[in-house]
């Protein structure tokens, strides 16, 4: 491919930007013959979609091969630094590119318009909703970038006026390809192999990381005047591992999932992986501490009544020790987490006893239950007949009610037959009985 000085002077990752369907490597899924982003190329009719995948993935790249299938003006908007300003000005544009103004804005005739917005889940509501006339009426094609989830990010009145279209990571056989491509134009010296796979490794899946590397890589080979790339200078180079984790975002929210369903699976080895896959990415060891917390209430409970106190003296233990020392007594409470017996009983409990409460009257308080610190309270019989539990055989008053008056006993609490619930099913059984026998 015969480059022009200008052209030959171009970032890297503009250099082997793809200039047809046909080069883009990776989204096979979406561009493959006969899948969805391929139909619509080959439609000849544009249509408004969302774009959302990480970063590197070729969102950018789609969008603009989109915008020269259909001839059509291409307008970028960065929902970072742009407004509504920006977007009337898109509508300006768009309007001129018809060739009418806004009664021919039904689209018929004139040149078509993509409008591109780069981090759409940015804008805030007013913004997006500025978008929904002109794409209703067909003045321009909307296309969304985000690495957000748009159901989210996005309101409801765009999105459904969008396809979305979920692009993946590329592939480590992608990035090698890019490598290859690089290498073909001369932008990068030869890469040996285990230097190669260490690239590909660092790059995780992210176009524009692996080609922002190369290019400095072949910035410093260049001035060292090396041949080629080896393992033990790539090394010097790069410095530590950097991997990609977005600690505010879609990839965070799925990997404290994961972690937390290896604790509730009882996998111990895949629980300190994800957690140590958490802190390796930046992820604050005080909110791990705290999700472990949550996950003992909620997935282990009464089963080991233990495990709280081990999260809680794990918590403890970071804010004391710091980091890296402190991160130990976390490693030691995920473990303890995913080998304890599970059970939910408790969280369902709290959860339908919340619900009824809600939907349920305010039921009074029956008589016998009520405090009785005055002498008039005594009077209206507040407290009368109450059984204190304690002076009766076995320290349990049986048959007495604590319930609301006409109120039937709605279980919420239902403990399962593992760790210590055993116990207290047992114990509640044994309760019950003894309740019905005094009815």
């Amino acid at each position: 491919m015969s480059k022009t000085p200008a052209a030959a002077h171009a970032p890297l990752a503009e250099r082997l930007r793809p200039r047809t369907l046909g080069e883009v490597i990776g989204q096979q899924h979406l561009l493959g013959e006969g899948m969805p982003l391929r139909i619509a190329f080959e439609s000849g009719q544009p249509h408004s979609c969302i774009l959302w995948g990480p970063p590197g993935t070729g969102k950018t790249t789609i969008a603009r091969l989109m915008a020269d299938a259909f001839d059509a003006q291409f307008i970028t908007i960065s929902a970072v630094l742009g407004g509504v300003k920006d977007i009337r000005d898109a509508v300006e544009k768009a309007q001129m590119a018809q060739g009418t103004a806004l009664e021919n804005a039904s689209g018929a005739g004139g040149r078509r318009t993509i409008v591109f917005v780069d981090e759409v889940h940015r804008f805030n509501k007013s913004q997006q909703d500025a978008f929904l006339p002109h794409v209703e009426s067909g003045l321009f094609t909307f296309i969304g970038a985000t690495t957000e989830n748009p159901s989210f990010e996005v309101n409801s009145a765009l999105l459904s006026r969008a396809a979305v279209y979920v692009l993946q990571p590329l592939t480590p056989a992608d990035l090698e390809l890019i490598v290859a491509k690089a290498q073909d134009i001369g932008a990068v010296p030869p890469v040996e192999a285990k230097a190669l796979a260490r690239l590909v490794a660092y790059a995780d899946g992210d176009a524009r990381r692996l080609l922002n590397t190369l290019e400095t890589l072949a910035v410093a080979a260049m001035q060292e005047k090396l041949a080629g790339i080896g393992d033990e200078w790539l090394l010097k180079v790069l410095g530590e591992r950097m991997r990609r984790y977005d600690k505010g975002g879609e990839q965070f929210y799925d990997t404290i999932s994961a972690l937390h369903k290896s604790v509730r699976g009882s996998d111990p080895d895949a629980s300190l992986y994800w957690l140590m896959r958490m802190l390796d990415g930046g992820a604050d060891p005080r909110y791990m501490a705290r999700r472990m917390i949550r996950m003992a209430v909620e997935d282990i409970g009464l089963a080991d009544p233990r495990a709280l106190r081990m999260a809680l003296d794990a918590s403890e233990t970071y804010e004391r020790l710091g980091s890296p020392e402190g991160e130990l007594a976390l490693a030691e409470c995920v473990i303890y987490l995913a080998m304890a017996p599970k059970s939910n009983a408790a969280y369902t409990a709290f959860n339908e006893a919340k619900a009824f409460i809600k939907q349920d009257g305010t039921r009074p308080v029956p008589l016998h239950l009520r405090n009785a610190p005055t002498k008039l309270m005594k009077e209206l019989d507040y407290g009368k007949n109450y059984r204190y539990a304690h002076d009766e055989e076995g320290g349990f008053a049986a048959g007495e009610t604590y319930l609301p008056d006409g109120m039937d006993n709605p279980g919420f609490y239902r403990p399962v037959e593992r760790g210590l619930e055993i116990r207290i099913a047992e114990k509640l059984r044994e309760l019950r009985n003894l309740n019905d026998q005094k009815k």
